[in-house]
């Protein structure tokens, strides 16, 4: 595991693979001690029996198993077969993430799949339609019980609970709403935490009566600028171009944005998961576009089971929310807003006023990523960009490197350009 991997970097995964692998280890221990005394979910036996009902999907995961590679850091096998995958499965779908300031795993299917990600047969089995279609029922049941009170016991003041003062740091949570004196804080449900709403006067809107800065839609961290992007192009090569038609589902924006720039930002663990508009101006559509779950970019090779080494090829690929605005400012045209799910992190919520027609100012709400972040992605037309802000320019290399606060200064307009007809 690469140490600038940028989950390390923001909390989804360990950051040391030992850590990582302790914490499979003991999964795969406790299922084991468990035996047949564990109930499945029926989402799970559903699972099995369509195994049971399809020899080709049966063989093809078993392979990507199998595949896995014998070299290090793959030596610590943790995973047998598929029996023994679907029952680690069933043991996380009533786990709420806990916190640990060393070991955190805040995606736990994520990190029982990880390796077979990156596998030829896994290359195969993710994209299956077959394969999401039954993975969206997996995380459609850990999403009900993560939204449920039951999910509340991680908020708790011991080590590895949310309230503990080491947590309290790290999510920064004096910014957030939230009732000290309430067992729970308040909240109704793990969901519910994770979607916090920041206190009043917390992350103001940059320069609300200029039209010529544009605002950050979401709280994260760059990941990469790219300009004079095409409709169409291999996204699934090596470095991952985008390609408007696809990452925007085929709508009629996309040739509006040919030459233009698409600056995309990975969303931190611990921060905050909400989306906000990044201009003021008129929502043309808004729609949630389904995709993959787990399919990373073969082009990356055995480096793929790193979600973040794929964030490009996701964007085209994954579940997503698409939200076309046009903004008030005729310099600057449309913008696409592309929120995308990654790993565990699928449910992408448009808030209901958002449709065709509603006026969003610039850093309303537009919704949330139900459990946790993902990547988001902003396109904006040619010649609109005139400058991004310091902190908006990715740093790579640098696990130090700022995230960019929601609603805080991104990017400023190119005062001379004209809205595209």
């Amino acid at each position: 595991m690469s140490s600038s991997d940028v989950r390390v970097q923001t909390g989804w995964m360990p950051a040391g693979q030992d850590d990582l692998e302790e914490w499979l280890a003991a999964l795969a221990q406790q299922v084991k001690m468990r035996g047949e005394q564990i109930t499945l979910h029926p989402v799970i036996v559903e699972f099995q029996e369509l195994l049971k009902q399809d020899p080709l999907m049966r063989m093809t995961l078993n392979e990507m198993i199998a595949q896995t590679p014998l070299k290090k850091p793959y030596s610590r096998r943790h995973l047998e077969n598929v029996d023994q995958m679907l029952r680690l499965i069933n043991e996380v779908l009533t786990m709420a993430p806990e916190f640990s300031e060393d070991s955190t795993v805040m995606t736990p299917l994520g990190a029982i799949l990880d390796w077979t990600m990156g596998t030829q047969a896994g290359f195969g089995a993710y994209r299956d339609p077959r394969m999401n279609a039954i993975l969206c029922k997996v995380l459609n049941a850990w999403g009900e019980f993560l939204s449920s009170p039951d999910s509340r016991y991680v908020l708790n003041d011991t080590p590895a609970g949310w309230k503990s003062d080491a947590a309290q740091q790290a999510v920064g949570m004096e910014q957030f709403e939230y009732d000290p004196d309430d067992e729970y804080w308040g909240f109704a449900s793990w969901n519910d935490f994770f979607t916090r709403h920041f206190k009043d006067g917390e992350r103001t809107v940059a320069a609300p009566k200029d039209d010529n800065v544009i605002v950050s839609a979401c709280e994260s961290k760059p990941y990469k600028i790219s300009t004079d992007v095409q409709l169409e192009s291999p996204f699934w090569i090596k470095g991952q171009p985008y390609s408007l038609r696809d990452m925007l589902a085929g709508d009629e924006s996309a040739e509006g944005f040919v030459g233009g720039t698409v600056y995309q930002a990975f969303l931190s663990a611990t921060n905050y998961h909400r989306w906000h508009a990044p201009v003021a101006g008129k929502i043309v559509r808004a729609f949630v576009q389904p995709g993959t779950y787990y399919s990373e970019a073969d082009s990356e090779g055995e480096d793929a089971i790193e979600p973040s080494n794929s964030q490009g090829y996701m964007a085209h690929v994954a579940t997503r929310a698409i939200i076309i605005i046009d903004a008030d400012n005729p310099t600057i045209g449309e913008v696409a807003v592309v929120l995308v799910g990654m790993s565990d992190v699928s449910s992408c919520i448009i808030d209901e006023k958002v449709k065709a027609g509603f006026h969003v100012d610039k850093g309303d709400e537009l919704g949330f990523f139900q459990f946790g972040g993902s990547t988001e992605c902003l396109t904006f037309r040619a010649g609109v960009i005139d400058r991004f802000a310091v902190d908006a320019i990715p740093q790579p290399d640098n696990p130090e490197a700022p995230l960019v606060l929601v609603r805080s200064e991104l990017a400023t307009v190119t005062r001379t350009s004209r809205k595209a007809s």
